[in-house]
């Protein structure tokens, strides 16, 4: 039986964030999907990949929870919260060391089990004001 959009959801965040699947980002992100992140839309899984290492590399023990998710047809939106230790210099940052946690949504638009369009929705400002960014630097990435 096909997976629910709500179970792919779950499991991109599961396995591509938690795991580290980039198997996982090639599966169900549709090759010319659309990510609009915040500060930038990426296309397809190389793109994503590459924005996904910039954070992994500044929190390299990032954990993401899902604390709640609401799916109608072939869209689902996820409320989720993440943690981490900032001990990379992938945000363009050098590593603070400093324990984190941030918030945000993600909504998922899938066609034929695969996403083909997201938007993020986090306050990436605050978390780089947070790890000691200048003002003026905080939401460039």
């Amino acid at each position: 039986m096909a997976e629910t959009t709500t179970e792919l959801a779950r499991r991109w965040f599961e396995d591509v964030w938690n795991r580290r699947s980039d198997e996982t980002v090639r599966e169900l992100l549709h090759q010319e999907g659309v990510g609009h992140l915040e500060g930038a839309d990426v296309v397809g899984p190389d793109q994503f990949l590459r924005g996904r290492a910039a954070l992994l590399d500044a929190f390299p023990d990032l954990r993401v929870s899902i604390d709640g998710s609401v799916s109608e047809g072939s869209d689902v939106v996820v409320r989720w919260s993440a943690t981490g230790t900032h001990r990379g210099d992938g945000l363009g940052l050098p590593a603070s060391m400093r324990r984190t946690s941030f918030r945000g949504m993600t909504w998922m638009h899938f066609e034929n089990g695969r996403i083909v369009e997201g938007w993020d929705s986090w306050n990436l400002g605050k978390l780089l004001q947070e790890l000691g960014a200048p003002a003026g630097q905080a939401g460039a990435v």
